[in-house]
């Protein structure tokens, strides 16, 4: 009754079917590895976010490269802006996606280090994409920031191209080093992404908080990869039985009569 199984049809389908299995039950191992990585980072996160600040010099230093750990830290520095040296990071977007700069601004410790803070988003409303925005000033004489530690940006990472030849004052990426060698200072690793004080007129526009990655949608993406690779066999042994019930029934029905020469 099943010899059609051995049919180059058959065979080729059967054959399929053996290597869809194993391909989806490593599919779904891997959307499974997805889901553990994302929830691990997503617990990073929020174990920085709820942590106490605390000063930035106990996390980072000059040269030093923030960690995974460290990332999104909420620290304090006390000293004062210094606005005459800061530049605008450019093709930068805010919530609304809306295409503007980041504005980095210098703030010099009390002990004469310098830490880099990104007070936030302003648009680029300029005559050119060449002209330096006009940007509010920050709170003058000494005051306390606080932000969000982060480390220097990259294009591995940002997938931003670092260009050269930009308008004065502009960069595509956020270096603590590069901004070491043009400021001539002893630069803090990574910078802050700035939460307090609020600014006046609310701008630059704050940025907000990391949204967590979507990790319970790979968790469902792996029982979506097992339940198809479990359907597999499934549907093998349904189109067997079916085609074997077909050709029995086919084999079943009496033959015609021959018509008779008159």
């Amino acid at each position: 009754m099943y010899r059609f199984l051995l049919s180059r049809q058959w065979v080729i389908l059967t054959l399929v079917a053996l290597v869809l299995i194993p391909t989806m039950i490593r599919l779904g191992i891997w959307q499974m590895h997805r889901y553990e990585e994302r929830s691990a980072r997503n617990q990073l996160v929020a174990d920085a976010l709820g942590a106490k600040p605390v000063p930035v010099e106990k996390l980072t230093s000059p040269g030093h490269t923030v960690t995974t750990e460290e990332r999104y830290r909420s620290v304090t520095a006390v000293g004062h802006f210094d606005a005459d040296r800061e530049v605008v990071v450019r093709r930068r977007v805010n919530a609304d996606e809306e295409v503007g700069f980041h504005v980095l601004t210098p703030f010099v410790l009390t002990d004469g280090k310098v830490v880099l803070v990104n007070r936030g988003w302003i648009p680029a409303d300029g005559p050119s994409q060449t002209a330096f925005p006009k940007i509010p000033a920050p709170p003058s004489g000494r005051v306390t920031v606080t932000g969000r530690l982060m480390p220097d940006e990259t294009t591995e990472a940002s997938g931003i191209k670092n260009l050269k030849g930009l308008p004065d004052r502009q960069v595509m990426l956020i270096s603590s080093e590069q901004e070491a060698g043009r400021l001539d200072a002893r630069v803090l690793g990574g910078y802050l992404v700035q939460t307090a004080p609020e600014p006046k007129g609310d701008t630059p526009e704050l940025i907000g908080k990391p949204g967590e990655e979507n990790a319970p949608l790979n968790y469902a993406y792996a029982l979506q990869w097992w339940l198809f690779a479990a359907g597999v066999p499934i549907g093998w042994v349904i189109l067997a039985r079916r085609e074997a019930r077909d050709r029995a029934a086919g084999q079943g029905k009496p033959a015609e009569a021959e018509p008779v020469a008159v």
